[in-house]
């Protein structure tokens, strides 16, 4: 194995710094729940949690967005599985979520504050959604 320069060790610790912010749930507004129960992991929940560590990197979200694991939420028929937690809004589970959902959830979901409403699979009641 090669030896790491200084600046190589620098680069390392900052790249790793970046991903304990976003498990670090101070000060986050928004909550991304990933379900990683084996039915999960079986259906690619391992890409899409990379999909939205990704995208909190590519549009500069990891210090409001907290990214959680948990265990299967019952939707087996659905995985991938996402809840999305933010602040305004009515919590809501995403189910069969690629990559490619995980950009849009990320854009239009907590960015643009708008459901998405072919992949919700826990809609959020009607009184919830009452306009002011």
């Amino acid at each position: 194995m090669a030896k790491m320069s200084l600046d190589d060790l620098r680069k390392l610790r900052d790249e790793k710094k970046t991903d304990l912010r976003k498990r670090d749930a101070d000060g986050k507004e928004v909550q991304i729940i990933v379900g990683m129960g084996t039915c999960g992991i079986a259906a690619g929940a391992k890409q899409t949690l990379d999909a939205f560590l990704a995208g909190l990197d590519e549009n500069k979200l990891v210090d409001s967005c907290l990214v959680r694991q948990t265990g299967c939420m019952g939707l087996c028929h659905s995985e991938p599985t996402v809840e999305i937690i933010a602040p305004g809004m009515p919590p809501v589970i995403y189910g069969k979520v690629d990559a490619g959902v995980a950009k849009q959830i990320i854009q239009k979901h907590i960015i643009g504050k708008e459901l998405l409403g072919e992949h919700i699979l826990d809609r959020p009641a009607v009184d919830i959604l009452s306009t002011k």
